[in-house]
């Protein structure tokens, strides 16, 4: 535990930036509930499937291939309660999604709570993939088109919790660059990531729109910052500098796992929807996130991707 989580103080809810996927979820039953983690091969998602099946969930974990997903679920089965199905999902690549949903919509059963936990970061050059910047791609539009094609199987009570970040502040000046989408008018690693990420926050806040005179939910979490596989792209100065602060600033992936964990299946989550959460309580995001036009302008802009993606 850094030292930073040893001086800062729980939240609201009694819970804060110490706390771990397990503080969460004490005293849970996920029994009969099914869950689905994205990208639950390392990481957070991995914490995820591992602690959510721990308190009895059945959970759907995906992974770029399918043997990454088993090994993930095999990982977890002979210390948990409950039980898991591993699903092959590329979220760069249309028709490993919708290989995905089918997947899914076959098995038959309504789902408790969708948690978008996959993603890349700061890839030091511009990736493309059918026309767009790879990290918009992965980060938004793949899991746009997965939750989009789920919607129908969630409970009536059922949550998306869309992985976000506080890096959702370094987006463009305008929110999303839609005449730049391709990254022709200039590239940059972490402004690329973070309108990625500040389109996975207003699309949850979209979302939750759309959810209003239900029960259901939809929120953005940020997990804070933990030294995971994600900051593989990283530069090596800026790997070492995040090593030297992993002792003072940097959460584990325990906790870095609490806050998607905490509005997924908490019952004080429940009932909250169109929120941004950091260290399992609600935080302020930028203040254009409640720009309810922007968001249905990405909202049009991407249905109309999805339409023309092969």
């Amino acid at each position: 535990m850094s030292l930073y989580a040893l001086l800062k103080p729980a939240g609201k809810n009694g819970f804060g930036y110490g706390s771990t996927a397990q503080d969460v979820t004490e005293g849970l039953s996920l029994s009969g509930k099914t869950i689905i983690v994205t990208g639950c091969n390392s990481g957070l998602g991995l914490e995820t499937l591992r602690v959510l099946t721990m308190r009895g969930a059945r959970v759907i974990g995906t992974a770029r291939d399918i043997n990454k997903a088993k090994t993930a679920c095999d990982s977890v089965v002979g210390s948990s309660t409950g039980s898991t199905m591993p699903v092959a999902m590329e979220l760069s690549d249309p028709h490993s999604v919708r290989a995905a949903i089918a997947t899914i919509r076959a098995d038959g059963g309504p789902l408790d709570a969708i948690i978008c936990n996959a993603g890349i970061m700061a890839l030091p050059t511009l990736e493309m993939a059918h026309g767009l910047d790879q990290q918009f791609l992965t980060n938004h539009i793949g899991h746009f088109m997965f939750v989009t094609g789920l919607l129908d199987r969630l409970t009536d009570t059922g949550r998306v919790v869309m992985l976000s970040s506080a890096a959702h502040m370094m987006a463009p000046t305008e929110g999303i660059a839609f005449d730049n989408l391709d990254g022709h008018r200039g590239y940059s690693p972490w402004r690329n990531y973070g309108q990625s990420k500040f389109a996975n926050l207003l699309f949850a806040n979209a979302l939750a729109r759309r959810f209003q005179g239900t029960h259901k939910t939809a929120n953005a979490v940020h997990p804070g910052v933990i030294s995971t596989n994600l900051g593989r792209h990283m530069n090596p100065i800026a790997r070492w500098a995040q090593k030297l602060g992993d002792p003072l600033l940097m959460k584990s992936v325990a906790q870095g796992a609490a806050t998607q964990c905490f509005v997924a299946v908490n019952p004080a989550a429940a009932g909250i929807s169109g929120a941004y959460f950091a260290d399992c309580n609600e935080a302020q995001p930028r203040k254009d996130s409640r720009d309810v036009a922007l968001s249905e302008r990405l909202w049009t802009e991407s249905e109309a991707i999805v339409a023309r993606l092969p």
